[in-house]
């Protein structure tokens, strides 16, 4: 009688790749992207920078040093000091918690209105689509930053919460299109047809077993609209037309140095550089996390 064969276990043929949650996995495949690891470190940076700007700012924002207008950089004011006096990093540090407030903000009102018109419009379809889609078209039509201008414009001192709104309702239109497209691949699975079997209700198939399948491009949409809803306030602020001075904004800080930016450059390349820096990487960390979520998408 011939012995038993010692046999490995299952597991010992399963590629490595495949064991895991989804979500780990998806983990693992961002930490191997250098350059979405670097965005991640350079946008905790930033969130870092605006909580604690109160305890680690040199100085307060509108805190005006006299005799000290536009100090070049060096010594106590690593970033020079602008035509008033104001000391350039704390009102940077300032600034970027007005950026990543309403990025973030107006991000999460463009995700409400387009997650809701792309779920909505997608599984019921009909003239529900039709009408919502036309809709869709009409505001996209518009550029972004028109649509935002003319918004502003109608309110004298625009608020934080105006600013909120406004970049919420000229975003959503994009959002609700891939949404839109997801639901329509995902209302044909098997497992919908056999929740619509079982007298599931419309609201609960689309918010119980619709929208979480539609959760990677709602995060990578995410990502990507905060980096440019902090654009749009920063050429907003510029325009005159975002947040009102003395508060600071990075794009308001621009548009201060206009007149100065020739013998006092300091006073625009750091305010622009933090823009670059903030919406570069949220826009890198979002092509991480579109191949970290979805592999086969990415060539």
């Amino acid at each position: 009688m011939a012995e038993p064969r010692n046999e490995p276990p299952l597991d010992h043929f399963v590629s490595p790749q495949l064991v895991g949650s989804p979500g780990r996995m998806a983990c693992k495949r961002l930490l191997r992207n250098p350059s979405a690891v670097v965005a991640a470190l350079a946008i905790l940076l930033m969130i870092a920078l605006a909580l604690t700007a109160g305890f680690l700012s040199p100085y307060g924002y509108q805190e005006q040093l006299r005799g000290f207008e536009h100090t070049a950089p060096g010594g106590a004011y690593w970033f020079g000091t602008d035509y008033l006096g104001r000391d350039m990093l704390s009102r940077i540090m300032y600034g970027a918690r007005i950026s990543m407030m309403v990025g973030i903000c107006a991000t999460g009102v463009s995700l409400l209105l387009g997650v809701l018109v792309g779920l909505i419009t997608g599984y019921m379809g009909g003239w529900v689509d039709a009408m919502f889609m036309r809709i869709t078209d009409m505001v996209s039509a518009v550029p972004s930053l028109i649509l935002a201008i003319a918004i502003t414009a109608l309110y004298e001192k625009p608020s934080l919460l105006i600013l909120f709104l406004t970049l919420g309702l000229v975003g959503w239109t994009g959002i609700a299109r891939v949404i839109r497209s997801q639901v329509l691949s995902v209302r044909t699975l098997d497992y919908v047809t056999a929740a619509q079997a079982m007298g599931a209700t419309t609201r609960r198939i689309m918010f119980r077993h619709i929208l979480p399948n539609c959760l990677s491009p709602i995060i990578v949409m995410a990502t990507l609209a905060i980096g440019g809803n902090i654009l749009l306030e920063a050429a907003l602020s510029f325009l005159g037309l975002g947040v009102q001075d003395p508060f600071p904004s990075w794009g308001g800080m621009l548009n201060d140095a206009r007149g100065y930016f020739q013998a006092y450059w300091w006073v625009a390349v750091f305010p622009g550089a933090a823009i670059v820096i903030t919406v570069l990487a949220f826009n890198i960390l979002g092509d991480g996390l579109r191949d970290a979520l979805d592999p086969r998408a990415k060539k």
